[in-house]
Parts: C-alpha cells; structure tokens; sequence
C-alpha cells in the first residue's frame, strides 16, 4: 500500500512484526509496538537505496540476499541513535577517578596492567574520555594499559578510529582539556592527541553476541551507558551475563544514570560511592582473576 503523499509505502502490522523480531533476534534491540512509525520512517531509504517496494520484500532481503548480514547492520544502525560527547556525566567520571581506580591500581599491582571496556563506544568520546583520565591520573603511567571501545555500527566506528571531532561532541569539554589532549584542526575542529589515541583500541562487536564476547579479554571495569535501554528484560540478562564472565573478580560495571539492575536478578554486588551507584562481580578465588 503506498502513502498518497510522499510515494512511501507503508508498514502493514505483519511486516512490523517480521522487522521488529529479526531486529531483536539479531541484536536484542526491541522495537515497542509504537515506534512502528519510527521503524517505517528510518528503514524506507534503505528500501529506496536496494529499490525494493514494500516491507515485506525488505525483509526477505534481510533473510536470504547474499548481501543480508551488511545490510542487517545497516538496519540497525538507522534505528539506533549514536548521540554522545566527550565527559559525559561528569559525577559518574569523578567516582570512577578519585575511588575506583585507586581500587585498581592497588588491585593490579603486582600485574601492572589495566583493562577498561567502552561498550556501545558509539563514534568513541566515551573510550577517549577515559583514556584522558587515565593519562591524567598518574597512576598508570609506565604500566600496559588499554581501553576498548566496541560498537555494533561500523560507521560511528570509523569516526572513532578517526579521533576528529567538531564543537557538539566538545560541549563538556573544559580548556584545560582541551588544551592538554587535543590538537586543533582549524574550522572549530580538534583530533585526540597521539598518546592518548595510543591506549584506545576499537572493535566490531554485538554486545549479545556470546561467542563473539569470548574475544573480549578479562577486564577491570566496563562502562556501557544508555545501551541498556534499547534491552527488553531477556536481552538485559543475556547481556549481562555475558559482561559478568567478562570482567575479573571484583571488577566494576557502570551504566547510564537511567538504567539500573533492579527486577533483573544478577548477581552483581551494590557498590555505594560517594557520588554514584555501581556494580561489582563478586571477588572468587583469585587464582581466577586473570
């Protein structure tokens, strides 16, 4: 069925369903009943650019085209957003600055060594960000430290590896910041400086994707802010099972200010900082910490 004004043709209910559970059994993002305008909306330049007519003809691309896997991604990346910028939630960094971290480094003494995960890094302020802390805490300075942004979009991904950004994505950025880990560009735009750059490393990763996880090597503490909610409940526990087998024992996760594990029934520990609420896996035998 076509639309009389713009020639879209619109999403019937069984072609929503079709999309939304290929979506979510790809990636365990759901797409709610009421966002199907939204869902017609973002897919249809994809239906523009293949020349395919409907959204059912969508759909069997997405399941049998050779091209299916790429273009899969291609879907998900129009229905997700990837609005970020360096130093976000400033309380959450202080915490993880002054009292998390000297946890670490008294914690990984003896290894000298340092893992952090940016999860859903999106285009990589958050990754950069912490590396800046890094670097600006002294604490680590001659140890093996890295920083691991991963995303399930391949676009935003090549920005971060590009490490240029422009005024919005510095909105939080204090001068001294600026001054100390960037250099400009001109035209009000800046790169991440080399030793910065130097401790961040980027990947293609679904954050659902348990065999891919495996890759993921043992780390101390994982950011991932605002990707929960894309989540129904089953994905939320899938997803965090996966983080748990991923950090070491006693390592720390922190997630976005809205989200929260409650109803979910992990098996992370509560951790009151003085200005935010975090989540530890239980310390084992630490012969498994490494």
């Amino acid at each position: 069925m076509a639309r009389f004004d713009d020639g879209r043709p619109e999403m019937s209910a069984e072609e929503f369903r079709l999309l939304r559970d290929h979506v979510y059994s790809h990636c365990g993002i759901l797409v709610h009943e009421d966002m199907k305008f939204v869902m017609e909306r973002r897919l249809w330049p994809r239906l523009e650019l293949l020349g395919l007519p409907d959204y059912g003809a969508y759909h069997r691309y997405l399941r049998y085209d050779a091209n299916r896997h790429a273009e899969l991604e291609a879907a998900v990346e129009s229905l997700t957003t990837h609005e970020t910028y360096f130093f976000r939630e400033p309380t959450q960094l202080k915490s993880f600055t002054d009292e998390l971290l000297p946890v670490v480094e008294q914690r990984n003494a003896r290894l000298r060594r340092l893992r952090v995960w940016s999860a859903g890094c999106s285009s990589g302020e958050e990754a950069y960000t912490l590396a800046m802390l890094l670097k600006d805490s002294r604490r680590f300075d001659d140890w093996d430290v890295e920083v691991l942004g991963t995303d399930i979009s391949r676009r935003v991904l090549a920005m971060a590896r590009r490490a240029e950004y422009g005024p919005s994505a510095l909105r939080a950025t204090s001068p001294e910041f600026l001054e100390r880990h960037f250099v400009s560009l001109g035209n009000n735009r800046v790169r991440v400086r080399d030793e910065v750059r130097a401790w961040v490393s980027f990947g293609h990763h679904n954050l659902l994707d348990e065999v891919g996880s495996q890759l993921v090597p043992r780390m101390d503490v994982v950011f991932c802010r605002n990707v929960l909610i894309y989540f129904d409940l089953a994905a939320r526990r899938k997803f965090l099972s996966i983080v748990r087998d991923r950090l070491v024992p006693g390592g720390h996760l922190l997630l976005g200010h809205s989200e929260n594990l409650l109803n979910l029934g992990s098996d992370f520990e509560f951790v009151h900082l003085r200005g935010d609420l975090v989540y530890r896996r239980p310390e084992l035998d630490e012969g498994a910490r490494r």
